[in-house]
């Protein structure tokens, strides 16, 4: 993987899953400022960073403009991860996630822009295709938006992409696919699918599949969109600058075949967790059937090549909660 050193970069939402494995990672080579309010991120995913002199901890909320102007002094980068994720809490909840999400983005691009960063790459959405069939997806394709959240996600491309035409702000979203990893938390209502399945086949629970396990989604490893990050941070390509990029391994996998794998990676720690049985609920609202990226023009423009599968990744992951977890 590509490297970027000797900057400033400012993690928004940097205690998140997918937040606290950037600032681990660029620590090593760069000076690190994580904003967060905790809301959803967590002390013990940057409690090791603490210590070291490189990293700067502003607790504080992307929707508060002060907490955001403060956070971007003497950045060359921002990567903005903070958000409310979650279809399901969106529909819940649709105010407070246009609030965090929308709101709070707008914040940080005037944030950005009044300090003059370099660039400002955010964590954009597959949901943005909405209720588009064309597999896979790609970039310039979209459809109509299936939730709150989906909606908040767009409206984020269409703000940076304006930012961009009336004030200069080089901009690039990354639309994640069903990222996963180290980190990833498994409590809670709106938990990701796959840490929650992990934690349920540990206790020997039946997980619940929403559906028949038939939709499928593109899973990719956090390693991956590491990799996305910093190569968007390090693009001078004008023609790389100032649009989204799929974020994805470019392969899909049904719930099933999630749910075997899971179950055989794990009974290599604990075999009777191949013989717990699997429940099916009723499909999720707003959900996408089916979930594919075509990774084509990120290969393109940013020389991207993720470096772990889905089943790599997977290995990994269940290693990593087995240890940390159980």
């Amino acid at each position: 993987m590509q490297q970027i050193e000797n900057k400033t970069i400012l993690v928004t939402g940097g205690a998140g899953f997918i937040g606290s494995n950037l600032c681990e990672h660029l620590l090593h080579n760069n000076k690190v400022v994580c904003l967060d309010n905790f809301a959803t991120g967590r002390t013990q995913n940057i409690q090791h960073l603490l210590n070291n002199p490189d990293f700067t901890l502003i607790v504080g909320d992307i929707r508060n403009i002060a907490d955001c102007h403060k956070a971007v002094i003497g950045v060359d980068y921002v990567l903005h991860e903070a958000a409310l994720g979650s279809v399901p809490r969106s529909i819940n909840d649709p105010i407070t996630s246009n609030d965090v999400n929308v709101s709070g983005f707008l914040n940080m691009l005037v944030a950005a822009r009044d300090a003059k960063v370099k660039k400002f790459i955010y964590a954009a959405s597959s949901s943005t295709y909405g209720d588009s069939e064309a597999l896979p997806k790609v970039e310039d394709k979209i459809g109509k938006p299936l939730s709150p959240y989906a909606i908040t996600k767009y409206v984020n491309e269409l703000y940076a992409d304006n930012f961009h035409r009336m004030y200069g702000l080089n901009c690039i979203g990354l639309r994640y696919f069903n990222v996963f990893g180290r980190k990833q938390d498994p409590d809670g209502a709106y938990a990701a699918v796959i840490p929650k399945f992990v934690m349920q086949l540990m206790a020997h629970e039946s997980p619940i599949i929403n559906g028949d396990g038939n939709y499928s989604r593109d899973f990719t490893y956090i390693d991956n969109v590491i990799q996305m990050n910093v190569l968007a941070m390090l693009t001078e390509n004008p023609e790389a600058m100032n649009t989204v990029y799929n974020t994805a391994f470019g392969d899909r996998t049904t719930l099933n075949d999630l749910m075997a794998s899971l179950k055989k990676y794990l009974a290599q720690h604990d075999e009777k967790i191949a013989s717990v049985e699997v429940v099916y609920g009723p499909n999720r609202a707003g959900d996408i059937p089916h979930s594919l990226a075509s990774i084509e023009k990120a290969k393109r423009l940013l020389g991207y090549n993720p470096e772990f599968s889905m089943q790599q990744g997977l290995q990994q992951a269940v290693g990593w909660y087995w240890k940390n977890l159980k």
